[in-house]
């Protein structure tokens, strides 16, 4: 069955006429101008045509077919839509007006849902005494489609004639002979992607593929002859490329860095050098961004660019990762963005890229690239590490690019020489990941809720400087007490001690197990330990209380010791009893709490 007569029976079985649509109470028109059987070509149709055309929309069709089309207009301005596009050769000419009933699901624009918004207006909207004097639309053949389709408006639906080919099967077959082996593949390549193919990619002709050629064809309005004539072959191409078309995929080359390459230009422009990289901005609302990485270096400058690019938020946690001897790639994706990073060490130099596309639009950001690693080529020159003095310095910056921040950031401390830690529960909930200095992970293995106490252990088991020892009897009430913590959240690396005194040994509502302490501690604070003079541990800072009640300064509450060692020993854990009797000088009660004290980071 030839195409046209396919989407004729489509037409007749899922489209009817005007007297129907009043009858039905369709107040709504689209024009549609194209329809195909490939998802994946109509997508690529689509975002062609939205380059050009306003009011662009894609609909599932029953019978697995995929319309794109304008829209939704008033009746009239539908109406005068179809008339100056089809007279302009914007549009096919076997375009139609159809009806919001007539479709399901949208796939175009990705996550839109426009079918029940309303008409919009439209880019020819006329005075309604205008409109009679539109001029009908001439029959002609628009050069942007080959794809048929059939008309439905307000006269009887009329065959539409089979697509002409540009060459006879013999001189199409004489055209293919001149075809090198790479042209040959990038054929099946293409008709792989439209999805007629899955053979191997090798340039021969056979059967598989020639049965993929004439599929091909009958999608498209063609004779299904198995041999594509030389424009048949060009429109191929062209729906294949659509993606890199639609982005200005064009050779670049930046002498500075050294790197020639192909970039999408039309999203992309560059912005600015801030060694070890050129920034590429985005320029349009797809949001698209490149990085060219140049350095001059060896296997460790590699191994460390490798590391500080996972710190960054352009390279998501959440992907593949892998670091050879001298290259690297990093892959990564969230809710927002996926990310992609290559580096190589040749003769000295590292040079790679960063490609960051938006969510949502995997099959063009994969055809992207695939082009840009296909393309990529060193050329002479290497980025200067020294010309970046002159760029903004921030701590929250490297070269001009965000460091990833943990959401949250509290202190924990080492209860066993395993590495297990105890912290705040606050400091690990909903989390993604958890860290310990930022350098381990680490999972939790028991929470006591009503105490606000979390357990964690290291994924890889860790060598505590110290482990806490914890104090058997109730501290004295006014002694002095040490609280070690990252109050900063880490900005400043390591712990810091806060002074204060034991004010209670019970809470403010009379809690057995917990402490009331006159001491004036920061929220990184939260979850460190609480030491005696002799060094052993008699507590947990806790967070403040929530809600609308707000602590004086000076007042901070903590988890007793006999707490904490219930719930280690609830978790399997064996909390050691400290041995300590007198006072131990300062130097010590800082070597003390700085090893057993470690910041637990809570990331998204």
């Amino acid at each position: 069955m030839k195409s046209w007569l396919v989407a004729f029976v489509l037409a007749i079985s899922f489209f009817t006429g005007p007297a129907v649509a009043q009858q039905a109470g369709d107040d709504l028109a689209w024009v549609q101008i194209e329809a195909h059987p490939s998802l994946r070509v109509a997508q690529d149709r689509a975002r062609l045509y939205a380059g050009t055309l306003d009011d662009v929309n894609g609909f599932a069709l029953d019978g697995n077919w995929y319309a794109i089309v304008l829209g939704p207009y008033t009746r009239p301005d539908a109406e005068r839509v179809l008339q100056v596009y089809r007279a302009g050769r914007q549009i096919p000419q076997d375009s139609f007006l159809a009806y919001s009933r007539n479709f399901g699901q949208q796939y175009w624009p990705v996550g839109a849902d426009v079918l029940n918004t309303g008409a919009v207006t439209s880019p020819l909207a006329q005075p309604a005494e205008d409109q009679a004097a539109a001029p009908e639309a001439t029959p002609a053949e628009t050069p942007t489609n080959d794809t048929t389709t059939v008309a439905v408006a307000d006269t009887p639906a009329t065959q539409p004639v089979i697509q002409e080919p540009d060459e006879t099967p013999a001189e199409a077959r004489a055209s293919e002979r001149l075809l090198t082996v790479e042209e040959r593949m990038g054929i099946q390549v293409a008709l792989q992607a439209a999805g007629f193919y899955d053979s191997g990619i090798d340039g021969a002709f056979g059967a598989g593929t020639r049965n993929s050629m004439g599929n091909w064809q009958f999608a498209n309005g063609f004779d299904a002859t198995g041999v594509l004539t030389r424009g048949q072959r060009k429109l191929l191409m062209d729906q294949y490329n659509a993606p890199l078309i639609s982005v200005g995929m064009a050779p670049y080359t930046d002498a500075k860095a050294g790197i020639r390459m192909d970039l999408p230009l039309k999203e992309v422009a560059f912005s600015r050098y801030e060694p070890p990289f050129a920034h590429f901005d985005a320029t349009g609302d797809l949001g698209a961004r490149v990085l060219l990485i140049s350095q001059p270096g060896d296997q460790a400058t590699l191994f460390g660019l490798y590391d500080i690019m996972q710190t960054l938020e352009i390279v998501p946690l959440n992907g593949p990762r892998e670091r050879g001897s001298n290259s690297f790639t990093l892959a990564g994706q969230n809710a927002q963005i996926v990310s992609y990073t290559q580096a190589e060490l040749q003769g000295g130099q590292i040079k790679g890229f960063t490609l960051i596309w938006p969510i949502g639009d995997e099959a063009r950001r994969t055809r992207v690239l695939a082009a840009m690693r296909a393309s990529f080529a060193r050329t002479d020159g290497v980025l200067d590490p020294a010309a970046g003095a002159d760029t903004e310095q921030n701590i929250d910056l490297v070269s001009g690019l965000e460091v990833r921040r943990p959401r949250l950031s509290r202190t924990g401390f080492y209860v066993d020489p395993k590495g297990s830690i105890v912290t705040t529960a606050e400091a690990v909930q909903n989390c993604t990941r958890i860290t310990i200095d930022h350098d381990h992970q680490a999972q939790v293995v028991a929470t006591d809720d009503a105490l606000g106490v979390s357990v964690l252990r290291p994924t890889d088991p860790l060598a505590p400087i110290s482990v806490a020892r914890f104090s058997e009897g109730a501290p004295r009430l006014q002694s002095d007490i040490t609280v070690s913590g990252y109050s900063y959240e880490g900005v400043l690396g390591a712990p810091t001690l806060t002074f204060g005194t034991l004010a209670d040994i019970k809470g403010l509502s009379g809690e057995p197990d917990v402490q009331r302490l006159a001491l004036n501690a920061l929220p990184g604070d939260a979850g460190g330990p609480v030491i005696d003079l002799s060094g052993g541990v008699v507590g947990m800072l806790l967070p403040p209380p929530g809600g609308n009640r707000q602590l004086p300064e000076n007042v901070s509450l903590a988890a007793d010791s006999a707490a904490l060692r219930g719930v280690l020993q609830r978790a399997g854990l064996a909390p050691e009893d400290s041995t300590g009797r007198g006072t131990i000088p300062p130097d010590e009660m800082n070597r003390l709490a700085s090893g057993m004290t470690v910041l637990v980071s809570c990331w998204d």
